[in-house]
């Protein structure tokens, strides 16, 4: 059997780091994807899915992830059951993060490389020209690596 979900998007919101009771970093966020054709309006029409981040790189995403940014997910997706306030039983469906890769990178960023191939990357402000000179690479130590 086999469970993979690979997502590139930009975050609603940002992070939201949490810890277990155990003392477990935990790290929600959700990305909006836009779907790969065009409804009969002739616009795309977004998808919003929930991410779920643990551990070491729960914190690397919610220190430089913000909204807006760019990254890229892969996992596996997770379909869980709860009851909302009215008792009634619902399913949630969401993504595991294995890796996350950070696409938004420019001068106010900083730039390492995390276990597993994770990528944590910084931000790279909107540019409505789309003139790509503007962004410079930031180089790091291996004190900037945040585990």
């Amino acid at each position: 059997m086999y469970n993979k979900v690979i997502l590139i998007g930009r975050l609603t919101a940002d992070p939201e780091l949490r810890f277990t009771p155990g003392g477990v970093p935990v790290s929600r966020f959700t990305l909006a994807v836009n779907r790969n054709f065009s409804n009969k309006q002739g616009d795309r029409d977004t998808d919003f899915i929930d991410v779920v981040v643990w551990r070491n790189l729960a914190e690397t995403c919610t220190n430089h992830l913000k909204k807006g940014y760019m990254a890229a997910v892969d996992g596996r997706l997770q379909i869980r059951s709860y009851d909302d306030n009215q008792g009634i039983r619902r399913k949630a469906a969401e993504v595991i993060a294995e890796n996350v890769r950070f696409l938004d990178r420019g001068k106010e960023s900083n730039f390492s490389q995390g276990q597993g191939g994770q990528s944590a990357g910084g931000y790279r402000p909107k540019n409505n020209n789309n003139d790509e000179d503007n962004f410079s690479e930031v180089p790091f130590t291996e004190d900037d690596i945040p585990f």
